[in-house]
């Protein structure tokens, strides 16, 4: 299970126009958003990474770099690209299943085409979304079991102006006797 203020898992993917990322290298003024999503058949997730493209600057102004991940193809991840219009927030792909399972996410198994008419992966994860500090240790996690509620991205830009001020910790780190 991860839990906040501890080291996160490594994470080292390929990106659409930006080279291979690693976790390990990143350095951020304060963080690192990981937002992976399902992949390039989900109509909710384009809808919710236009808005982490629309507010990629907002999170830059406050130390914060980001990145979306799916294991999908890079011809799908550059179609996720294309649709959501993208110029400031990394597109990662291929990550595979494995790592995936090391995060957190939940797997699923593919239901046929999508309601979009694109057809998922025989199998992918669900979405999942990370604050990492500098340091790799883990702020924020939220996994999600099914593609239809998310974390607000508004929400989460107005809790960072107020972690940052008062130098909010990490909460739920707690794993001792109960």
């Amino acid at each position: 299970m991860l839990v906040p203020r501890r080291t996160a898992p490594s994470l080292v993917v390929d990106t659409v126009n930006h080279g291979s990322f690693d976790l390990a290298s990143q350095k951020p003024r304060r963080m690192t958003l990981i937002y992976f999503y399902r992949g390039f058949h989900c109509r909710i997730c384009a809808a919710y990474l236009q808005e982490l493209e629309r507010l990629t600057p907002a999170f830059a102004e406050r130390g914060v770099t980001t990145i979306a991940i799916s294991s999908d193809s890079k011809a799908r991840a550059r179609g996720m690209q294309k649709k959501i219009a993208a110029n400031h927030l990394r597109i990662g792909y291929g990550l595979p299943l494995t790592e995936a399972r090391k995060w957190g996410l939940f797997i699923s198994t593919s239901r046929g085409e999508s309601s979009i008419g694109i057809e998922e992966l025989e199998v992918f994860f669900e979405s999942g979304l990370f604050l990492v500090r500098a340091d790799r240790t883990i702020f924020y996690l939220s996994v999600q079991s099914i593609p239809f509620v998310r974390p607000n991205f508004e929400e989460l830009l107005h809790a960072l102006d107020f972690a940052i001020e008062h130098d909010y910790p990490a909460r739920g780190e707690y794993v001792g006797v109960l």
